[in-house]
Parts: C-alpha cells; sequence; structure tokens
C-alpha cells in the first residue's frame, strides 16, 4: 500500500511584537517527521508565543510558517465549558479521527457500488485510518489515561470538579488519542509525577510526525529533545543545538571557554597594541652611526626611519581602534555568593546544630517526629503535593509555629527563604530600592543590585509589579544573594527559573558554606543531589 509522506513543521523569519516590545525576531526551524524540538529560554522569550503561531492561534507580525493539516496543540491552560465532562473533551481530541472513519465508511460503500475513483479515495481513507490507528482508539484511551494517572477518575465527571492539574492531564490525553500527525506541546509534564513523565517520555519517543514543545523539565528535555531551540539572543543569536539538554549543556561550556579565551585574547592584544603606539613605537630612534660631515647620509636613513615608525604607529592605532570597537563584551560571571564573611556559618564555636525540630505537627499539613540541620548541612527535602515540604521551609524559617512539637535554632542564627510565590509589598516601588532598602546602602554600593546577574540594567529602576513573575523570583533571590544566610532555604527553586540560571544555582549552591535545605520535585536536580534527604509521606 502506498504510505503517504508525514509534513515538517517549518517556520521561516518569524517575528511578533506586542506593541513596542519585541519578543520573537527573524525566528527560523524545520522538524521534519520523527524529529522532536524542544524550546527554551527565559521566560518571556517568546516560547508560547512561537507555538501559538504554529498552532494558527496567532498570526506573526512578519515571516511564514507550515504545518501538517491534522496539527495537534496542548495549550498550558486548558478550555473548558463548567459542564463538560472527561468523556466528553476525551471525544472531542477523537473528532479528527472520527471524521476519518466516517470518511472509511463512505469510500468503502463508493467502492462497492464501483463508482469512479473509489479504489483511489478508499486507499487514502484506509491510509489516514492506519496512521491514527482508528482500530485501537479505546483500547489507547485506557492506556493513556492510566499512564498519565488518572484512569480511576470516571469519564462521567464534570471538568470542573477535577483539579486543574487533572484537567490538563484529560487533555493531554485526549490530544495523543487524537494521534494527530503533528505535535505542539506548551510545558506537558506540568502535573505530572515521575512514573507519569516517564510514560509521555516514551509516547513521544515513539511519535511518528514533529514534535514542538516547551519545558522547563530539564529530565524531560534530555529524554525527549533530538534538537533545542534556544530563543534567549546570545552572541551568535537564536540558537539551534543538536540533541537533548546534556549536550546543550556541553556546547554551553564549550562557548563560554572560547568566549572567556577570546575576551583574554582581545584584553591582551589591546594592552600590547596600547603599549606599542604609547611607549614602543614613540621610543624607537635610530641608532646608525655616520660621520659628523655625512649630513646627507644621516638626513635620509632618519627620514626612512621616521616613515617606518610613523607606519608602526598608524597600523597599530589603526588596529587599535578596530579592536576597540569590535571587542567581545566580558563574559558575564555565573551566579555566586559574593563577601561571604569567613566563618560565618559556625556562628561562633561551630558545635551544635543549627536548627533542632523535634515531634512537629501541623493538622492537615505536617507531622514530622524529628530533623537535625548541621552547619553546612544540605537536605533535599521531597514528596508529593500536599506532603508538607513548604509548610517545613516555613517552620524552619521560624515564620510558621506548629501546634504541638519543639522547634529549637541556634542563637544569632541568619536564615533566608527563597518562596515559590513571591509577593512585594509595594508594587510600584522599583528593584533597585527594594534592593537598597533591604540590604543596606552600604552593602548595595559595595555589591550593586546589577552586578549579580539577576536582574538586567533595563528593569531596575522599573515598577516591580511590572516584572514577571520569574523576574520577581530573580530580585527575591539577589535579596538573599547580597546577604548570605547560614541557613538557606529554598522552595522549588527551579520554578521561574530559565534552565541556565537554575544549573548556576544549584552549581552555586554546592559551594555554598551555609546550610541550604531544598524542597524540590525537580527530577533533574534531584538526580545529581549528592547530600542528605528527608522524605514526606
Amino acid at each position: 500500500m502506498h504510505t503517504i509522506a508525514l509534513t515538517p513543521v517549518r517556520a521561516d523569519g518569524v517575528s511578533v511584537s506586542y506593541g513596542e516590545r519585541r519578543v520573537l525576531t527573524d525566528v527560523s526551524l524545520t522538524v521534519a517527521p520523527g524529529a522532536r524540538l524542544g524550546l527554551i529560554g527565559e521566560n518571556g522569550a517568546g516560547k508560547s508565543t512561537l507555538l501559538r503561531v504554529l498552532s494558527g492561534a496567532e498570526t506573526p507580525d512578519a515571516g511564514v510558517f507550515t504545518r501538517p493539516a491534522r496539527t495537534g496543540f496542548l495549550w498550558q491552560e486548558v478550555r473548558f465549558e463548567p459542564g463538560e465532562t472527561v468523556g466528553a473533551l476525551l471525544e472531542s481530541g477523537l473528532s479528527e479521527v472520527r471524521a476519518i472513519e466516517r470518511e472509511l465508511e463512505l469510500a468503502s460503500t463508493a467502492l462497492a457500488h464501483g463508482e469512479v475513483d473509489a479504489a483511489a479515495r478508499y486507499e487514502a481513507a484506509l491510509e489516514a485510518a492506519e496512521r491514527a490507528e482508528l482500530w485501537s482508539v479505546d483500547a489507547r484511551r485506557d492506556e493513556l489515561l492510566n499512564g498519565l494517572g488518572v484512569g480511576d477518575i470516571p469519564l462521567a465527571r464534570r471538568l470542573s470538579e477535577v483539579s486543574g492539574g487533572q484537567r490538563s492531564l484529560f487533555a493531554l490525553a485526549a490530544l495523543l488519542l487524537g494521534r494527530p500527525d503533528a505535535l505542539l506541546l506548551d510545558e506537558p509534564t506540568n502535573h505530572l509525577d515521575d512514573e507519569a513523565a516517564a510514560f509521555l517520555e516514551r509516547q513521544l519517543r515513539e511519535w511518528r510526525g514533529p514534535v514542538v514543545f516547551a519545558s522547563h523539565d530539564r529530565t524531560f528535555l534530555d529524554a525527549v529533545a533530538t534538537a533545542l531551540l534556544d530563543l534567549d539572543p546570545s552572541r551568535s543569536g537564536t540558537t539551534v543545538f543538536g540533541g537533548g539538554y546534556s549536550a546543550y549543556l556541553a556546547e554551553k561550556s564549550a562557548e563560554r571557554a572560547r568566549w572567556e579565551k577570546q575576551f583574554a585574547d582581545e584584553q591582551r592584544e589591546l594592552k600590547e597594541l596600547k603599549h606599542a603606539v604609547d611607549v614602543t613605537a614613540r621610543s624607537i630612534a635610530w641608532s646608525g652611526k655616520v660621520r659628523d660631515n655625512d649630513k646627507f647620509v644621516k638626513s635620509v636613513k632618519g627620514n626612512a626611519l621616521d616613515r617606518q615608525i610613523s607606519r608602526r604607529i598608524r597600523n597599530a592605532e589603526g588596529r587599535l581602534d578596530e579592536l576597540r570597537d569590535g571587542q567581545v563584551r566580558k563574559p558575564p560571571a555565573p551566579l555566586s555568593f559574593p563577601g561571604i564573611p569567613s566563618g560565618f556559618q559556625t556562628l561562633g564555636d561551630g558545635s551544635g546544630v543549627l536548627v533542632l525540630i523535634r515531634g512537629v505537627r501541623i493538622p492537615g499539613r505536617l507531622d514530622l517526629a524529628e530533623l537535625s540541620v548541621p552547619p553546612g548541612a544540605r537536605i533535599l527535602v521531597t514528596g508529593a503535593n500536599g506532603a508538607g515540604k513548604s509548610t517545613l521551609l516555613s517552620v524552619l524559617a521560624g515564620r510558621l509555629e506548629p501546634e504541638s512539637g519543639a522547634v529549637q535554632r541556634r542563637r544569632g542564627l541568619r536564615v533566608a527563604l527563597l518562596e515559590q510565590d513571591v509577593r512585594f509589598a509595594d508594587p510600584t516601588s522599583s528593584p533597585r530600592r527594594i534592593y537598597e532598602a533591604t540590604v543596606g546602602e552600604r552593602r548595595a554600593e559595595a555589591v550593586p543590585l546589577t552586578s549579580l546577574g539577576l536582574i538586567a540594567p533595563r528593569d531596575a529602576d522599573r515598577p516591580v509589579g511590572s516584572l514577571s513573575v520569574g523576574q520577581q523570583r530573580r530580585l527575591a533571590l539577589a535579596l538573599i544573594v547580597a546577604r548570605p544566610p547560614h541557613l538557606f532555604l529554598l522552595d522549588e527553586p527551579t520554578n521561574h527559573l530559565s534552565l541556565a540560571l537554575a544549573t548556576e544555582l544549584e552549581e552555586a549552591l554546592g559551594a555554598y558554606p551555609g546550610a541550604v535545605v531544598v524542597a524540590s520535585h525537580d527530577r533533574w536536580l534531584r538526580s545529581g543531589w549528592t547530600g542528605d534527604a528527608v522524605h514526606l509521606a
């Protein structure tokens, strides 16, 4: 039987602006059938925008795109009617499959009646039915629902009666059930536990058509992507990296090494050229010896040397101007904790623990027999949603008092908590003003906000309320980084942070001299964790 070739997803020169803000600039890509392109970049870099453009839900300001006619799109937020049932949502994902089924029936009837071109029509309908896996719909539905962890929810249940996370899982199941020829997925691993994420990874690795997805899940990117498109503008513009996230990290590390070497080489050459212009060339004097009465020879040779020196100076000056105008900027320093006082983590003699918890209980939220946090500790807190991870961090930070049990803290202990949801009291205040008020003028002058690489200079004086969720969390992190605590608590630290910043933060925490307690569901972070772990059931 003739097999219809699947169509790639393509974009050429796509640009999108919202008012004066340019989100996408001249983005081009080609994703062949069987290829899986992961979109990465800072919050606001345009990942969701690009997916909407490719789906046809949004029109670009410039550029063109093509995609298969049967392209499925998973939105981050599920659109549904309040009275709609789970079963109805799943059936909506099968609308195109049902249309294929009807066409196959009509083509079969036409073939039986010997109509003109009926054989070609039936062959095309049969090919479409096979590609959509028409005859295994019910079995695949059950497999998908069980694999995504929602198989025990009745199909008659209304969508308004299930959680937002469960609605997203049903929407994902409906999309996969329809077997579209191409997939566009916006953060598909949101709300997935480890088993469900691994199930989805297997589904996508076996997908025959092109797949384009945006994700902050580094483990998912590593397992699924055959290439990554970095939408953050870099020295070379928008960049495509071959392979998954591990390959991306290796290439970014190599790129960073090349950047540092180029910067060092240029700075050395600038220094040498400046010396040649300012000192060496001007200090050269003709040293040839001539007789006192041989003034003609002296004049000729002196003039020749003057011309030679002038030429050298002009060449050096020309190269110096060229290099000054075109030199690469200094690579930004990776995230670190500047100005940590030596021995600060010991709090005097360094004996004992920083925090000791015994028999702490908060009904419905936390029940913990004991937890000791010694100086220099590295503790990872894991558990399902609702197990009490955030509650435990609030107790450690002294922001929440337990109903029963004891919490002992070392005298002089300074604690900082990076919360999941950051809120600033005055949304009209700027990051710079908040930073100065929090860390003090002297500290803000010694360690300027923009020097930390967390807030861009262009955003330092904007109202904090106008910044994205990710930018506000960066500011909250900056307030802690500038005055490192003895005990650093982080609640889901990789949420709302770019992949690059999340990786930098993890590396910086590895060298942090104080105690660190992290609550996270991030599979990448957990897989590389080398410290202690506490699991809350």
